[in-house]
């Protein structure tokens, strides 16, 4: 039997143990569909279903526990750095969402590129490497390097003196 088929034919358990394991359903299906793709990728891959059914198995959950891993690093960021708003925030600050558009705005491309992709977009470091036609590693140092260089950006226009136009009265 094709693995296309195999496959087919163990979407609804692999669904079912995703849900299980995931905070919703589109996280769930999401997570299959990164399993499948992968399986379909692979060249270890199991063809014959006793073996792909734990593979697959064993696929999700890691996906599922990297993903937990990757928002509670984020989280652990935005809290740390206390520049950038957290989803659990209801009001956000407007002046710094400006300061920190103008910072972006004054990177160079390379850096723009990956924090677009990877912050704003919410790509993955591997669908960013493909889209960028790079390395996974050389995404996670352009990331890092571009996140330091926004903060710094952000820093010096923070502590800057703002100019004030005199306006003279008549």
């Amino acid at each position: 039997m094709a693995l296309e088929t195999t496959l087919t034919r163990l979407i609804p358990e692999l669904l079912a143990y995703a849900t299980s394991l995931a905070a919703d359903r589109t996280a769930a299906e999401d997570i299959v569909q990164d399993a499948v793709e992968r399986a379909l990728k692979s060249r270890n891959c199991p063809k014959q279903i006793n073996d792909l059914r734990p593979w697959m198995f064993k696929t999700i959950r890691n996906l599922h526990f990297d993903e937990l891993r990757k928002l509670r690093v984020r989280r652990e960021y935005a809290e740390r750095e206390g520049r950038f708003s957290t989803e659990s925030s209801a009001v956000r600050d407007t002046a710094q969402d400006v300061l920190v558009r103008m910072a972006f705005d004054r990177l160079p491309a390379e850096k723009k590129e990956v924090l677009l992709l990877v912050d704003v977009m919410g790509l993955k470091y591997a669908e960013a490497a493909d889209v960028m036609g790079v390395a996974v590693g050389t995404v996670m140092s352009r990331i890092s390097r571009a996140r330091q260089a926004l903060v710094r950006v952000v820093d010096e226009d923070s502590v800057k003196p703002v100019r004030r136009i005199g306006l003279t009265r008549r």
